[in-house]
């Protein structure tokens, strides 16, 4: 009801209270989200009157008694009561009736809206009619859903600046770890890395030993029962830097394996993690040279050595394995969510625009990613071009489509507004 009246989408034609007198809609005021009438500075013409107030709303009339509006001052303000099921009148603590409207919809509006709400197939709910908008619609609220995502993820680098005390290259190493923790232990990558100062792994960046016990000791997945030389070794190595610089590994770190590719499981990518650092770690003064996809993409281009060619985690031998550390899909993923926020976190930060439009080039100039959320909008007749778009359709998903937040979606919003009059 609030999204009928604040978008005007009524039935066409006079309105009426149900004392039959005209009703005309100046303003329709300003949508309330806290407490109070559900909307402020309503403007209206109730016969031959004008009325400045507030507006409230109730599926029933009898509502405003059910949820106290009668002992609340805040009502006192109301110009218009409007309902959907006419069942009393409200009146004010002087004894004034309050002006009541039924409003009028579409008989199937709320069937159709509810369609898509409470829609359980594994598809858009709107799938069989989003080919029918006009591409302009659908591009323009994909481009500002893209920009809305890359923002959101700069903002996350950003709290994490804060967090790391203005310590660009560590809020940066911990940015890389949740990433390199494919969501799924994506908290858990970002808890190890929150919990290991990069000055340490600076200290350390000449023995790969070293920085890989630090990251393993500190996920806690050294506590194994296997005699392996190379797990007795880490051990014995954690221990020592444990002791040495009063780490604390971190206690239900919640790792996920169940169904994961084995290139996925944590351990080869905490190995991956500490390669990159070998060395010398500095993610974020590369990040700022890479200057197009290509550069970008050689940042995570890492070889892994030793015990992890035949290795995914500390079990037996799998048999030789691709020395690469990650496929070329997941090193498009680190880009998406490491380079490109670092860049728009940094330029908008610095004031260097150049920064920003850098990021969005690189996602211009990546492949569309191929996971279920894509696939969707793919299979409903949106084509995907770039990961800039691919990106724009999972925060639309996530965002809208899963929470079934459809009268906040443009795509939505023009569906149900087309259908809202007969």
């Amino acid at each position: 009801m609030q999204y009928v009246w604040l978008h005007r989408l009524w039935l066409a034609g006079e309105l009426r209270t149900v004392d039959d007198e005209p009703v005309a809609v100046i303003d329709v005021g300003q949508l309330n989200r806290d407490a109070g009438p559900d909307f402020f500075n309503s403007k209206v013409k109730i016969g031959d009157k004008f009325w400045c107030g507030n507006v409230e709303m109730h599926v029933k009339a009898s509502d405003w008694y059910r949820h106290g509006h009668q002992d609340n001052r805040a009502y006192d303000s109301v110009v218009l009561h409007v309902v959907e099921n006419n069942d009393c009148r409200i009146s004010r603590p002087d004894g004034q009736v309050i002006p009541q409207i039924v409003l009028p919809t579409a008989r199937d509006f709320a069937e159709r809206y509810g369609r898509f709400i409470n829609n359980s197939a594994n598809q858009l709910a709107c799938a069989p009619e989003v080919q029918n908008l006009p591409p302009v619609l659908i591009h323009s609220w994909l481009d500002s859903l893209a920009f809305e995502r890359l923002h959101s993820k700069a903002d996350a680098v950003k709290e994490r600046l804060e967090r790391c005390g203005g310590d660009w290259e560590q809020a940066a190493f911990i940015t890389l770890a949740r990433a390199m923790g494919a969501g799924i232990n994506g908290d858990s990558f970002e808890r190890v890395a929150a919990s290991l100062p990069l000055r340490l792994l600076h200290k350390h960046c000449d023995s790969l030993v070293s920085l890989e016990a630090f990251l393993f000791g500190q996920a806690g997945l050294l506590d194994c029962p296997q005699h392996d030389g190379y797990i007795e070794q880490l051990q014995a190595e954690y221990s020592f830097l444990r002791n040495k610089f009063s780490l604390r590994p971190l206690e239900n770190a919640g790792w996920r394996m169940s169904r994961m590719r084995p290139q996925s499981f944590p351990h080869r990518r905490l190995a991956a993690l500490a390669m990159m650092a070998y060395g010398g770690f500095s993610i974020l003064r590369r990040v700022l040279e890479a200057k197009d996809e290509a550069e970008a993409r050689k940042l995570f281009d890492v070889t892994l050595t030793g015990y992890w060619i035949d290795h995914f985690n500390f079990t037996a031998p799998m048999g030789a394995m691709k020395p690469t550390a990650m496929s070329r899909q997941t090193v498009d993923m680190l880009v998406i969510n490491v380079v490109a926020p670092l860049l728009m976190a940094y330029g908008e930060t610095t004031g260097d625009d150049s920064l920003s439009d850098r990021a969005i080039e690189i996602l211009e100039h990546l492949p569309g990613e191929s996971n279920r959320y894509v696939r969707h909008f793919i299979e409903a007749g949106i084509p995907c071009s770039n990961a800039l778009v691919s990106q724009a359709m999972v925060q639309l998903h996530t965002r809208y489509c899963d929470v079934r937040k459809c009268l906040y979606c443009r795509i939505g919003h023009r569906l149900l507004a087309a259908k809202a009059r007969p």
